[in-house]
């Protein structure tokens, strides 16, 4: 190890913390070495704000709040870590998917700043199910279950954004996040943080969910990130800032469904 690796470690967690998350985490170096560093550290900002989320529903229930709320709670909180940002990305990305216009028009309407009627209703069966997912878990196993999925989740969410920067994906526009991280991470060692991440959720699910749940959770997650990814890239020409939260928070999403399934 150099002297300048832990510098650049440094300067690409500064990065995942600062992009992904509102945290006060000032962002030293913009270009694509920090980049490349901070999308592998990505997941572990989906760890923070996981944890941060699976606290808050742990406290409502131990302070004798109801399941449901708990739920509400606990999806509320990467909405305020992030300051709804992949939730935006999520209706922009749909707005766009469902507008039908060519490529250009379709990234122009996503730029906008109100959000019309596909990412409404995007938004709405996304955050649904959400804590659909979530109130089944703490009603059925309690606190520790969905702490657990809710980590595992978030984790799951920003380990898509890792694969979404590999060398195959481009970027749709020559600006913004996108081209920001575009290519950044070698496909290597995406695959590597993947296959790190599932075999860390499999502990995870250790004595709650069990490890098949936690294994399949992360999978289930990634490939669903994965055929959205792939979608935005046909009808978009690459990803986006926009592209990036729309697959972040479908990851989520399917990691949370996934643990209540079986």
């Amino acid at each position: 190890m150099t002297q300048q690796d832990p510098a650049r470690l440094l300067d690409g967690v500064r990065f995942a913390f600062g992009t992904l998350t509102v945290l006060p985490v000032r962002v030293e170096r913009w270009d694509r070495a920090a980049a490349r560093v901070g999308m592998l550290c990505a997941p572990l900002a989906g760890l923070v704000v996981g944890l941060f989320s699976a606290a808050l529903g742990g406290l409502l229930l131990l302070l004798g709040a109801g399941a449901l709320l708990a739920a509400v709670a606990t999806t509320a909180v990467p909405a305020l870590l992030t300051r709804a940002l992949h939730l935006d990305g999520l209706a922009d990305t749909a707005d766009g998917l469902g507008s039908g216009k060519p490529a250009d028009e379709a990234l122009t309407i996503m730029k906008r700043s109100d959000i019309g009627p596909f990412g409404v209703v995007t938004l709405l069966f996304a955050l649904l199910a959400q804590v659909a997912a979530l109130f089944q878990l703490y009603e059925e196993g309690g606190w520790a279950h969905g702490a657990v999925a809710a980590a595992v989740a978030h984790v799951s969410g920003r380990t898509a954004l890792t694969l979404a920067s590999r060398p195959a994906v481009p970027a749709a526009r020559p600006e913004g996040l996108g081209a920001a991280v575009a290519g950044t991470v070698p496909t290597r060692s995406a695959a590597l943080v993947a296959v790190l991440v599932i075999c860390l959720a499999g502990g995870a699910g250790y004595g709650t969910a069990g490890v098949p749940h936690g294994v399949l959770a992360v999978v289930g997650a990634l490939l669903v990130g994965e055929l959205l990814l792939r979608r935005c890239v046909r009808r978009f020409g690459g990803i986006t800032g926009d592209v990036f939260g729309a697959v972040a928070e479908t990851a989520v999403t399917a990691a949370l469904v996934a643990f209540t399934l079986g």
